[in-house]
């Protein structure tokens, strides 16, 4: 089978879609499937093109060391904030469709289009494509889209200008769910959101991640030290409200509690956060983005992980990615989330929740933890949550089974 991808993220950019791919189509390209994407030059997170990466620029054809053929289209460097990012999309989208057409049209084309989102253009310039060579598309959600960005507060009041726009991307990625041959959600609840909406083929192929790199980080004992290190690594984001933590760290502060927070990562909101950790005395320590060799480090300092959303309603439709690949950890997990993702940690017996946003429900459990280490202790449960649900072999082979079932349905009514 033939696979185009058209996604705004990509290896070697090192984030959750960029990773879920890179696994997906080692493992496409193992089992003899070609597969070929068409994404900008990696960009993610500093809106522009670093000069070690210079061999990526727009107009280049190149092998991923996940095995596909790569073609680079244009780009708009952004500063990130909405407007110069949905202008850097906009851009990708356009470029992604006239670039595709030209490969297209000079070699043997894809059985199948994946475009994924969020960017919500990829949609569209997926969309294009497949209508153009008469291919049918899949349109994969990764996140609670378009519900998301319809709901996210502070952009726009009732009846302005920007509270309209979110009303028509609503409808415009709705009505591209509906004009897709199959839809890909990655949990059970917005799948169930989507068909509630008429949306008929939707199938759940989960995030995941690979159990057996974490399998050297050593699980947690009851050592006698006495401050409690909790760890939140991953994007830095208005998305994750981060501020709870750095609140709750600096209440525990004040009450002598010994604990250690640090938060590592990069996103849109590390500057706002650096600003209230400083006001507040610097109680959790904010480290930039680190290489994926030293991620294991950190865990293996850690006595509990964070996960955390804010307290919106499509965040209880999603699970963060972050989630499987802290249960793969093996350490305690703090969950600031609810919905589907709180049910897999409870399901899992790997950690505690809090409420999102719920400053003294945190410092009511870390003090806990630290008082009483055995509570750390979580056993294999997450581990094993992960190995049968969420593991990249598993999810690979489902989303070949679905390529392989629209490809030979959309098939077979062109031949009818």
């Amino acid at each position: 089978m033939r696979i185009l991808l058209v996604t705004h993220y990509f290896e070697p950019e090192n984030g959750a879609p960029q990773r879920r791919w890179a696994a997906l189509i080692s493992r496409f390209v193992a089992e003899g499937h070609v597969v070929e994407v068409l994404a900008p030059p990696p960009h993610y997170p500093r809106g522009h093109l670093a000069w070690k990466h210079r061999e990526y620029r727009p107009g280049t054809l190149h092998k991923s060391e996940s095995g596909a053929t790569v073609r680079r289209v244009s780009y708009a460097p952004h500063r990130g904030d909405i407007f110069t990012r949905s202008l850097d999309h906009a851009v990708t989208a356009v470029s992604t469709y006239w670039r595709g057409r030209r490969m297209l049209a000079r070699a043997t084309g894809p059985d199948v289009v994946v475009a994924s989102a969020p960017a919500m253009e990829s949609l569209l310039a997926g969309r294009a494509l497949a209508k153009h060579f008469d291919i049918p598309l899949v349109a994969e959600m990764r996140d609670a889209w378009p519900d998301l960005v319809a709901h996210t507060p502070g952009l726009g009041s009732p009846g302005s200008l920007t509270s309209a726009l979110k009303r028509r991307v609503h409808t415009f990625v709705t009505r591209m769910q509906r004009r897709a041959d199959a839809v890909v959600t990655t949990t059970d609840t917005f799948a169930s959101v989507l068909r509630a909406r008429g949306i008929e083929r939707v199938t759940v192929i989960r995030n995941g991640t690979d159990a057996r790199r974490y399998r050297s980080i050593e699980v947690a004992d009851s050592r006698s030290e006495s401050a409690l290190r909790a760890l939140y690594i991953g994007t830095i984001g208005r998305s994750q409200g981060l501020e709870s933590v750095i609140a709750a760290a600096a209440r525990l502060r004040a009450l002598s509690i010994p604990i250690e927070v640090r938060l590592v990562g990069q996103g849109a909101d590390v500057g706002r956060l650096r600003r209230m950790n400083q006001r507040l005395g610097s109680p959790v320590s904010i480290v930039g983005q680190v290489d994926g060799s030293q991620v294991i480090d950190h865990y293996r300092w850690a006595d509990t992980t964070i996960v955390s959303l804010r307290d919106w309603e499509p965040f209880s439709w999603t699970v963060p990615s972050k989630l499987y690949e802290l249960l793969a950890a093996g350490k305690h997990v703090t969950g600031l989330i609810a919905g589907e993702a709180a049910a897999i940690l409870s399901e899992a017996g790997a950690g505690d929740l809090v409420a999102p946003g719920d400053v003294g429900g945190l410092v009511a459990l870390w003090t806990d933890l630290q008082r009483d280490r055995s509570k750390l202790l979580i056993g294999s449960g997450g581990r094993a949550w992960v190995e049968e649900h969420a593991s990249y072999d598993h999810i690979a082979q489902a989303y070949l089974q679905l390529l392989d079932s629209v490809s030979s349905r959309f098939g077979a009514s062109k031949r009818a």
